[in-house]
């Protein structure tokens, strides 16, 4: 709040990205064991995917500083739109591991690599990953 007026964040849900591939990652759940543990719970469709060659669209959210990026986030929403506001909820997100860098955007990317799940807590590692990919 500043001098009587609050901000808010802007959405534009036309920048959301829906696809069938983010239907599939979008239907893992996750269960809490404890405040530190969770783990996601995978469902026969994405389980029959893994090990396998995936392709997602999606924003760059990066995990580390710089203009070419090889490991990050992506995501179905922008990283300029407010992700923990409770407008538009947490988004999917998946870590992409490129075997080429690719230059930081904040336009949708297209990426394919091998889709990896984990059954390590969430909170230590990502649980849907792909690896050895590459930008499209």
């Amino acid at each position: 709040m500043f001098n009587g007026i609050i901000a808010k964040a802007q959405h534009d849900p036309s920048d959301q990205i829906f696809s069938f591939n983010w239907e599939i990652i979008g239907g893992v759940e996750f269960k809490m064991v404890k405040n530190n543990q969770s783990y996601a719970k995978f469902t026969p469709e994405i389980k029959s995917h893994a090990n396998r060659t995936f392709e997602l669209e999606g924003y760059i959210v990066p995990i580390k500083d710089g203009m070419k990026q090889t490991k990050f986030m992506l995501s179905t929403l922008p990283i300029n739109q407010c992700f923990f506001c409770g407008q538009n909820g947490v988004p999917i997100m998946v870590m992409v591991v490129l075997n080429e860098p690719v230059k930081f955007t904040y336009e949708p990317i297209k990426v394919r690599g091998t889709l990896k799940l984990s059954e390590a807590n969430v909170m230590d590692a990502p649980p849907i990953t792909l690896v050895n990919g590459k930008a499209l």
